[in-house]
């Protein structure tokens, strides 16, 4: 594959959280561009089955599961990655669990990133980071215009408030440690509600809808008018590794060495209770209001604004809220019926990089 100018092929890169959802899709996107991909997580959960569904541990140059808390094996597993990139995926990702285990969501999303990063600092080696937090970084006003960049970091739940510290100690080890005109760049990257194919957490619509569905149960919805910034989760993995290309190979790195907002059209920010219907729509089934006014506190409106991606990156998404959601009802669907994942998993890979190379984006073409 030809995408990001050939930049990943041959590469040496350092991915955390490859054994969840978002870091097994970028583990087999990396794998295809031809990186040698090192992966550092814990094992998965029972319900993080697409990891093993991709086969992902025969193809990794390195596969150590430790703790982001473990600060020697975490620095022992970089080093010995000699990584040029380094994507950092791995957290607690669940708004709801957080407030079950707030202490666990703070330390892993915050203390676990000043973990990875002193691990760069450490290594001394040049290389392209890229941190994944989350559009909840920002203090959700419930307002309707989207957040960019520059707005002020927050968050009501643990999850949200956590993020938006790593999003802190992010920039305080950018500006303290690795400056743009030095070896190491260090970008940051907030993305919106993903769904896609493997997704099978607790407590994501996607994936409570298809659970739902396989038991033939009515799909019970329990926040139907909170609107999100619905995308496949190939669209902000084409961000991250677009970004981190960026870094390493553009002559003003300082133009990239920041936040950045990866989110769908503006179009694609809807209801659950349009996504549900819009699935329903793919892949059958009914569903039926479950809202709980005790139920712990969850954002009802969030918009990101994706214009310094635009005009930067030259980035923007690919697919419409209706293909964003067919393409994902399809992986369960086939997957269901017994194809490959990892095949439906290659075929949406190449399907979305081909709709990009068709609409010439700079990454793609």
């Amino acid at each position: 594959m030809a995408a990001f100018q050939g930049f990943f092929k041959g590469k040496r890169v350092f991915l955390t959280g490859h054994t969840g959802f978002k870091g097994s899709w970028l583990a087999e996107w990396l794998c295809l561009l031809g990186a040698e991909v090192h992966g550092y997580a814990l094992d998965p959960q029972p319900h993080e089955l697409l990891f093993n569904q991709l086969e992902l541990t025969n193809r990794l140059a390195g596969d150590t599961r430790a703790d982001l808390a473990d600060r020697a094996a975490l620095e022992e597993a970089l080093c010995a990655a000699r990584a040029d990139v380094v994507f950092h995926l791995a957290a607690q990702p669940l708004v709801r669990l957080s407030y079950d285990l707030p202490v666990e969501t703070f330390a892993t999303n915050v203390m676990g990133t000043v973990h990875m990063l002193e691990a760069v600092r450490t290594a001394g080696r040049p290389c392209a980071v890229v941190c994944i937090t989350t559009d909840k970084c920002y203090e959700n006003k419930e307002w309707l215009h989207a957040y960019r960049e520059e707005d002020i970091l927050g968050g009501h739940d643990p999850y949200s408030a956590s993020k938006g510290a790593a999003e802190i100690a992010i920039s305080s080890y950018r500006r303290s440690f690795f400056p743009a005109a030095g070896p190491v760049k260090v970008a940051s990257a907030r993305a919106g509600n993903v769904i896609g194919g493997g997704d099978w957490a607790i407590d994501r619509i996607v994936p409570d809808c298809i659970r739902a569905l396989r038991k033939g149960e009515a799909i019970a919805v329990r926040n139907k008018q909170a609107t999100r910034p619905w995308q496949h989760v190939l669209e902000p993995l084409s961000g991250y590794l677009h970004l981190a290309a960026s870094l390493a190979s553009d002559a003003s790195p300082e133009l990239f060495a920041s936040a950045f907002n990866f989110g769908p059209p503006l179009a694609s920010n809807r209801s659950v209770a349009e996504l549900v219907e819009e699935l329903v729509k793919c892949a059958g089934g009914q569903w039926i209001d479950f809202s709980d006014p005790g139920a712990p506190h969850e954002a009802s409106k969030l918009n990101l604004a994706v214009d310094k991606a635009f005009h930067l990156l030259r980035w923007q998404p690919v697919w419409n809220f209706e293909q964003t959601v067919a393409t994902a009802a399809e992986w369960y669907l086939a997957e269901g019926t017994g194809d490959s994942p990892l095949e439906i998993t290659r075929r949406h890979i190449a399907r979305y990089q081909g709709a990009a190379t068709e609409r010439g984006l700079a990454w793609a073409s």
